[in-house]
């Protein structure tokens, strides 16, 4: 009796524990807004479509946006919120300053969504959804979003600056932050993965393209260099593409450059230098399918980074501000 007694109250203690660590995760579920806003989805996916078919590179800004949330004291909303008298915002965050864009298509999505179903939708929510909707309409999978997130109504510019790594990261920095957030090596290859659209600035690349040329397929560097000039301070916001194949398609593409060396970006190459990673990245590139998949397992683990639910936090009826 006595130890039916002890392994009881062990089991009972470690289901206090697990209910403690997953109780935020364990309200977020697809069908969220199912009865509250019907016709998020329909909302959602006909603002993204309508500003990707203005400008295909919008999809990747989109995805980069939820990321850039998440991993700044998990997916909140914060990164959409403009600076106040009371605290200083992430977007003029190294991470961001410059190159975070698609703010205006997330006002035009809350606006929606703030007529069909008034104080309902989060901005954080509204994030998720849209960087899912984006990759299935560049070409890439789809999956179930869990919701249920609310708004934080504070941000940290700080926070931005220490928590996103900057692409000259190192293969063992980037496994570090990822692993930081509960998330694995695989994890972090294929969310990197998401590099197979969009583009960088000529600041992001600069050291790369001149100093790296050992690691650096010599065409690709020629070409980069034409657009992308040695002093820093001239043509830094110049563009290129991070996948030179299909810059607008979600696919592959990424990591066969990466075999090629010909990742534009430090932390890009960083996943196939003689690392870790590489068995990650030859498997993606022979199996476009298992890429796939772990690009879906990891956005949904990305998304239940210590989210705010219940009655924490907010519903924004603004993504830029506080109620």
């Amino acid at each position: 009796m006595a130890s039916f007694k002890y392994g009881f109250t062990a089991l009972v203690t470690v289901l206090v524990l697990l209910s403690g660590t997953t109780t935020s995760t364990a309200q977020l579920n697809p069908d969220y807004y199912w009865d509250s806003c019907p016709d998020l989805f329909y909302i959602v996916h006909s603002v993204v479509s309508s500003a990707i078919q203005a400008e295909a590179r919008m999809g990747a800004s989109l995805l980069r946006l939820f990321f850039h949330d998440c991993f700044v004291n998990g997916c909140d909303g914060s990164l959409l919120l403009d600076d106040t008298p009371s605290f200083t915002g992430e977007k003029t965050a190294n991470p961001n300053r410059n190159s975070a864009r698609g703010f205006e298509v997330v006002d035009r999505i809350k606006a929606a969504l703030e007529d069909a179903c008034p104080n309902v939708v989060s901005c954080a929510d509204v994030l998720a959804v849209a960087a899912r909707d984006s990759v299935e309409i560049l070409g890439g999978p789809s999956w179930d979003v869990k919701l249920g997130r609310r708004d934080t109504r504070t941000a940290s510019l700080s926070a931005a600056n220490n928590n996103i790594p900057p692409p000259t990261s190192n293969l063992s920095a980037l496994i570090s932050v990822y692993n930081s957030k509960g998330l694995s090596s695989r994890d972090l290859v294929a969310l990197s993965g998401a590099h197979t659209i969009g583009q960088s600035r000529c600041t992001s690349f600069r050291a790369r393209i001149y100093n790296e040329t050992n690691t650096l397929e010599t065409s690709l560097a020629q070409i980069r260099q034409n657009n992308c000039p040695r002093t820093a301070g001239v043509g830094d916001n110049n563009l290129a593409p991070l996948d030179l194949q299909t810059p607008n398609t979600f696919d592959n593409n990424y990591f066969k450059n990466l075999v090629n060396r010909a990742g534009l970006l430090h932390s890009d190459q960083e996943l196939y230098l003689g690392g870790s990673t590489d068995s990650i990245v030859r498997e993606y590139v022979q199996n476009p399918g298992a890429f796939s998949r772990d690009f879906v397992t990891a956005m949904i683990k990305m998304g239940d980074i210590t989210p705010l639910t219940g009655s924490n936090g907010e519903i924004r009826r603004n993504c830029r501000r506080p109620n």
